[in-house]
């Protein structure tokens, strides 16, 4: 059974740093495309960032620039690290992962909190 887990979230002052990290079962993150979504108060899910199987990257504009998703295949882990958080950054972050045989999954995710 496939699961994602994320951990690394926190409460964190504006200008500040996390690392975000989605650990998966059953090895599929080698054969996925991997995206790390997030869910503010009162707002829609929305994309934060992706990276293909090949290591093709894309972020939402109003993370580019401060933030990096980056893959370990061997460990089977996604990274997402944000820096120059804001505080609109609060959010609910969650990992998604697309294998190319197997289907979609996502994470329960994480809460990361950009608070003075």
């Amino acid at each position: 059974q496939v699961q994602l887990v994320e951990s690394g979230g926190g409460l964190v002052q504006p200008g500040g740093s996390l690392r975000l990290s989605c650990a998966a079962s059953g090895r599929i993150i080698s054969g996925s495309a991997m995206g790390w979504y997030r869910r503010a108060p009162g707002k829609e899910r929305e994309l934060v960032a992706t990276i293909t199987i090949a290591g093709g990257t894309n972020y939402a504009d109003s993370v580019k620039g401060r933030f990096t998703i980056s893959r370990d295949n061997v460990k089977n882990t996604v990274y997402l690290q944000m820096n120059s958080l804001k505080p609109e950054d609060t959010a609910v972050y969650y990992c998604s992962a697309l294998h190319w045989a197997k289907g979609g999954y996502w994470g329960q995710g994480t809460q990361v909190t950009v608070s003075s």
